[in-house]
């Protein structure tokens, strides 16, 4: 543990700018992680952590699985952490680490049973919050098409209460949606979630392996994509309520489906 009172010192570089250096380019091999709970869920995932910047009640609080890692912890108060990460960071801690090489879709469904897939999903918190519920009803992974958001950002990260670093996930390679494909050739069947579906979600018979399709908040999900789908199911609703937020639509499906 390091005690540093110089916002420009160097060794701070993981952190500093975050309002917007961690979506770009130069900063995408890197993933942070904010907050206590999301911190220690970091220090316990398979992905190799470079260093912690903190206030010292965050610190304490996290040594027990921050000392076994050997990395460096930089203590510092409210101000120098405001400073380094460009706005108030009022759970006072952050953690940086290696961004892994990225997943193979195939190999993932080789192995899994319960999956999502998501199309042009590019809001940052939504995606957050939808890994969240998949780590919660045992979802085995997630699917993204080339234009969803990235999952490691910052604040995805956040929201998904650092769950995203546990629920595997991989981008469908080659053209959307044609890419869907992939998921027949493993057996897996696809539900289509879309508020125009004709079967409601609480008479579908979970298959052996199922992939949720689910699309971006407002447009929701392109025909090209429902037309992949083996079945499109509903959310039965109070009249005068077309649609429900992304994850929390996911989140139904999830638990009627696991």
């Amino acid at each position: 543990m390091v005690e540093l009172s110089d916002p420009a010192d160097p060794r701070l570089d993981d952190f500093r700018d975050l309002t917007d250096a961690d979506v770009r380019p130069d900063r995408r091999g890197i993933v942070i992680a904010e907050g206590v709970n999301v911190v220690e869920r970091l220090a316990t995932s398979p992905y190799a952590v470079r260093a912690v910047i903190g206030v010292r009640a965050r610190i304490e609080a996290l040594w027990p699985v921050l000392e076994p890692l050997g990395v460096p912890v930089y203590l510092v108060d409210k101000w120098v952490l405001s400073a380094v990460v460009g706005f108030r960071v009022t759970r006072g801690v952050l953690a940086s680490a290696d961004r892994p090489a990225a997943q193979d879709a195939g190999e993932l469904l080789a192995r899994a049973h319960r999956v999502a897939v998501l199309e042009a999903l590019n809001d940052f918190e939504n995606l957050g919050s939808l890994f969240r519920n998949a780590a919660a009803f045992g979802v085995d992974a997630v699917l993204l098409d080339p234009r969803c958001a990235d999952p490691l950002y910052r604040r995805s990260v956040r929201v998904s209460m650092g769950h995203v670093l546990r629920v595997p996930f991989a981008v469908l390679p080659g053209e959307w949606p044609a890419s869907l494909g992939v998921l027949a050739e493993h057996g897996f069947e696809i539900v289509a979630m879309t508020p125009g579906g004709s079967r409601d979600l609480r008479t579908l018979s979970p298959p052996e392996r199922w992939a949720v399709l689910l699309g971006a908040e407002g447009p929701g999900l392109s025909e090209a994509a429902m037309a992949r789908a083996d079945v499109r199911v509903r959310i039965p609703m109070a009249a005068g309520v077309d649609s429900l937020n992304v994850a929390t639509a996911a989140a139904v499906a999830f638990a009627q489906l696991c």
